[in-house]
């Protein structure tokens, strides 16, 4: 393997060594066609068996009933944000939301443009620094779901269990999907846009249930519509077909290395390396209340914005690529999706003890 950074970007963010050097093969001479990979027919045998496996592996990691469509669109995760009401909330219908962070914000804004939307808690008074209990807030008994970030990837919480009611949930697990275990059979609808944890940017993961289809009113733009996309399998028009590609070779990585279930326990330790590192003394502050820490994302600050600055260098400079946090919090991030190596968590976390010891505050 050449010389590459550990990439802490959080999306696009770092892909398996082997998929990219898989891909960079396949994008030349796919399965010795003669033809590129991004040359081939969307409608050719060769792509829709690529599509084909793709679902399947989903469906196996995922453990996805068989009452469930799996779609794959276009438009980002934010494109979600307007079809899910206008999809599912036609006709006068309400929903619940949870407001834990700039994604969720965002939803809320685009739904309450579409329907009648109940805004049952938010901590952006606490700039996003945790997520509710199932105590701390009440749906609205008229709503028709529950919708949720599982994990928020600026201000680095995430929902160490999924919130339980008894009204469908709908999630948007860009940055945490196939992290860890969950039963898809409580939620109604999940996407995901895959530049975090699942692929490159391009493609948007929708997992739906088979009857919430059905209810789909006929007059939006067909575009817009999850039936379009479920009656014709995501074919309905050209899809993103190279990120779809790479999601399927990132899903067979995925297999390979044990499962869900076996990349959590990973992902877990990942992170209980650097919290334990920022815990350790109080030259490190921790974003996120512990209670509601992220697996993927950790956001922390320094004693100062001169010394994050320089720590955000000094370590670009030994190949730790990626640590500025985002601009509405400052400080540093460290994503740590899926494929991200545990060496790189080592290295970080050598270097924050090395950089206390040559920086005091």
């Amino acid at each position: 393997m050449p010389e590459r950074v550990y990439n802490f970007s959080p999306g696009p963010a770092t892909l398996p060594y082997e998929v990219l050097q898989q891909a960079s093969k396949d994008v030349i001479n796919f399965k010795d066609s003669g033809i590129g990979l991004i040359e081939i027919s969307h409608r050719s045998k060769e792509f829709m068996a690529v599509i084909e496996e793709a679902e399947s592996l989903l469906r196996e990691l995922m453990e996805i009933p068989d009452n469930y469509k799996v779609l794959f669109l276009q438009g980002g995760a934010s494109s979600q944000f307007f079809m899910i009401p206008m999809n599912l909330l036609a006709g006068g219908k309400k929903a619940t939301y949870l407001n834990t962070g700039t994604w969720s914000k965002k939803s809320i804004k685009e739904a309450q443009a579409l329907a009648d939307i109940h805004v049952a808690y938010s901590s952006e008074e606490k700039s996003f620094n945790r997520v509710p209990t199932d105590d701390e807030y009440t749906v609205d008994p008229d709503s028709e779901y529950l919708y949720f970030v599982s994990n928020n990837t600026i201000y680095g919480t995430q929902y160490a269990e999924m919130p339980k009611s008894d009204k469908m949930l709908i999630s948007d697990m860009s940055s945490d999907i196939l992290s860890r275990t969950f039963d898809v059979s409580k939620f109604g609808l999940i996407f995901a846009g895959a530049q975090k944890n699942l692929g490159p940017a391009g493609v948007t993961l929708v997992i739906i249930r088979e009857d919430l289809i059905d209810t789909v009113p006929s007059d939006i733009p067909t575009m817009l519509s999850y039936k379009t996309h479920a009656d014709k399998d995501s074919m309905f028009n050209t899809p993103p077909t190279f990120p779809i590609y790479i999601v399927g070779e990132v899903l067979k990585w995925l297999k390979d290395k044990g499962g869900v279930a076996e990349m959590e326990k990973i992902n877990r330790e990942k992170a209980g390396l650097l919290y334990d590192a920022i815990d350790a003394t109080d030259y490190y502050r921790g974003h996120a209340e512990k209670e509601s820490r992220s697996i993927m994302n950790v956001s922390f600050n320094l004693p100062t914005a001169e010394l994050e600055q320089k720590f955000i260098a000094e370590a670009a400079a030994i190949g730790l690529s990626g640590l500025k946090g985002h601009r509405s919090i400052g400080g540093c991030r460290a994503s740590i999706y899926n494929a991200f190596p545990r060496e790189g968590v080592v290295k970080l976390v050598a270097f924050m003890k090395e950089f206390e010891a040559a920086n005091p505050a």
